[in-house]
């Protein structure tokens, strides 16, 4: 009998391997290609929820373009931020869709804040304007920093407005990603500050199962992108009624969101982000249109970064080999 073993790969070895944005983005758009024409399995998460507005998710999916399967065991505590703790942690597990063996045990985290940040930018380069330059970032934490890299893949950005509930993020937040995205980067004091007169509008606060409702209707400019990372936390309804095409990474998921209390008072959906990258639904059609996209974060986005890091870390060399 062969030998059973697998890859072990903690935080740190994850993030050696060095994949970059525009690899996971790629990654992500042939997965939701796949989503559109029917090919990926995955299922809607299931989850538990020890703590209020605080989660534990169980997220399978199955990519066969990519020969990537597995399960990634996600929690999400807003209250670990008090506690000098991670919102995210977790562990994905990679297996073997021909014999169904575990390949692989990595932390999720940084597979998680990269994936998410790649998926808002995959939904941009449908329903955004493609001369976009000017970025609002609306929570100034893990998400604020990948979605900002992710979106200056795609889009010419000259400037960012930054807003966060906690005035010393903000400024951290500036200075930190006007070096490292090497962009204009500016602090604000209101919220309103960071949605009006921008292009695209990522909010990135902790997901709440009753909206703190802060983005009013008219804020979002004409022809502006919005993201909610956050799910429809930060956004009043007569904000999200105002979109010309909402839409979502995965409507059954979403569906099942809305039966145990998120999602109450939203527009209904143009379309899911795998008709979009498969050309089943129209994206931008006009200049004006006001177009969200609210991405759940799907499995499909993490095993399709998972097994580019993987194998890159086999070829590499990095990780611990560990028996079964």
């Amino acid at each position: 009998m062969p030998e059973m073993k697998l890859l072990y790969l903690s935080q740190a070895d994850v993030s050696a391997v060095g994949l970059s944005m525009r690899q996971i983005i790629d990654a992500l758009e042939i997965a939701f290609k796949q989503k559109g024409e029917g090919q990926v399995e995955m299922p809607p998460k299931p989850g538990i929820h020890p703590q209020p507005d605080a989660f534990i998710h169980a997220m399978p999916a199955y990519i066969p373009a990519m020969k990537s399967a597995g399960l990634k065991w996600v929690s999400g505590f807003p209250e670990n931020l008090e506690r000098g703790l991670p919102y995210i942690t977790g562990l994905l597990i990679l297996n073997d869709p021909e014999t169904g063996l575990p390949l692989s045990v990595m932390d999720c985290v940084w597979v998680t804040g990269m994936r998410t940040g790649a998926a808002t930018a995959l939904a941009a380069k449908y329903l955004a304007r493609p001369d976009s330059t000017r970025v609002g970032i609306l929570g100034c934490g893990v998400q604020g920093r990948t979605n900002l890299l992710a979106l200056k893949e795609l889009f010419p950005l000259t400037s960012v407005r930054a807003y966060d509930i906690v005035p010393e993020r903000t400024q951290a937040y500036a200075a930190e990603m006007s070096e490292k995205a090497d962009i204009e980067v500016t602090p604000v004091n209101q919220p309103r500050d960071a949605v009006a007169g921008c292009d695209i509008v990522v909010t990135a606060g902790p997901i709440l199962k009753k909206p703190h409702a802060t983005i009013q209707a008219d804020w979002l400019e004409a022809g502006a992108f919005a993201s909610p990372v956050d799910f429809d936390s930060y956004w009043h309804p007569d904000a999200l009624a105002q979109a010309d095409k909402f839409c979502t990474d995965d409507t059954p998921q979403l569906h099942y969101y809305q039966e145990v209390g998120y999602f109450q008072r939203i527009p209904s959906i143009h379309a899911d982000l795998g008709e979009l990258a498969a050309g089943k639904r129209p994206g931008r059609e006009q200049p004006y249109e006001r177009n969200i996209c609210c991405n759940l974060g799907l499995a499909i986005d993490d095993m399709a970064t998972a097994i580019l890091i993987y194998q890159q870390a086999v070829e590499r060399g990095i990780g611990t080999w560990l028996p079964l």
